[in-house]
């Protein structure tokens, strides 16, 4: 990125890493162009919606690294919105990329996010399409929703014996993390007891456990691909799961450097472990686009 790209009174937006805030964009402008600290180019900024902690009657001011800013995106005028597209809504002071999940009246739309599992309700004015910085340029979303005749539907949430399930973990440092599952038996409203593939007792047995449909899903459809982009999002087969992640580099063609927003690290991978990521939102599968602020 040019260090000319930002100059002094540029509207920009700057990601943040703080955990709560991962992938969030706020809005700033640019005080000062480029300068060196610690031999990374950074920006000083003034935000336009957080406040200094101490005087909150002026705005938060702070050194930014670069590489977490990008320019404003273009708003749409009067735009209207589809379900299952992706959108960026204005919440807690930043934008933040969900995924409509309804259409309301009035001009309002039911909106899911995938890092925190909420579903908001926002006024279109609040909301704008999803775009992503990209080499220079932005970007609109690839986004695909399949077709729902060759992917099973279980919008009621019910499993029967046998069926091959994803649950997720709520267990610290495996959060988000979906684990291969058989269903042995429902047991209870809403709870099925899965028995795992991977996930084995102190016995060496495969473990077994009651979990909640809000944790279990059907096995994602298998889209084949030669290969896989940068800033591409992914899962990752790592520690007997599928975890989500972003390619952040491309090392050959069968390899992969894929960064993890929830642990902020980065891994190397082979190709053969690496699928599309897919999001199971109101009985359907949708794929989710490119860089997820990264």
């Amino acid at each position: 990125m040019a260090e000319t790209q930002f100059p002094r009174g540029a509207l920009i937006e700057v990601c943040c890493d703080d955990d709560g805030f991962r992938g969030a964009w706020f809005e700033a402008t640019v005080l000062r162009s480029v300068t060196r600290r610690q031999n990374k180019p950074q920006l000083y900024i003034e935000y336009s919606h957080l406040v200094q902690e101490q005087d909150q009657s002026k705005p938060l001011k702070e050194f930014v690294n670069v590489v977490n800013a990008r320019p404003r995106p273009p708003r749409d005028i009067d735009p209207t919105f589809k379900l299952s597209e992706e959108v960026d809504a204005f919440h807690n002071d930043a934008w933040w990329e969900g995924i409509v999940t309804q259409v309301l009246d009035n001009s309002r739309y039911s909106v899911f996010f995938r890092g925190t599992k909420e579903q908001i309700e926002f006024g279109k004015n609040d909301l704008r399409r999803h775009r992503e910085w990209i080499d220079g340029s932005w970007n609109p979303p690839k986004e695909v929703q399949l077709n729902l005749d060759s992917t099973p539907s279980n919008s009621e949430d019910k499993y029967d014996k046998g069926t091959l399930v994803e649950v997720s973990s709520n267990e610290e440092g495996f959060q988000g993390v979906w684990f291969t599952a058989t269903i042995v038996k429902a047991s209870g409203k809403n709870k099925y007891t899965v028995e795992y593939q991977t996930l084995i007792t102190d016995k060496g047995k495969p473990l077994r456990e009651v979990a909640d449909t809000a944790h279990i899903r059907p096995l994602p459809p298998e889209t084949k691909v030669d290969s896989f982009g940068r800033f591409e999002e992914v899962d990752a087969l790592y520690k007997d799961g599928w975890w989500v992640g972003v390619i952040s580099k491309v090392t050959s063609r069968s390899k992969y450097i894929v960064y993890f927003r929830n642990t902020n690290e980065e891994l190397e991978f082979k190709h053969s472990d690496l699928r599309v990521h897919y999001d199971w939102i109101d009985g359907k599968w949708v794929r989710a686009s490119k860089a997820l602020g990264f």
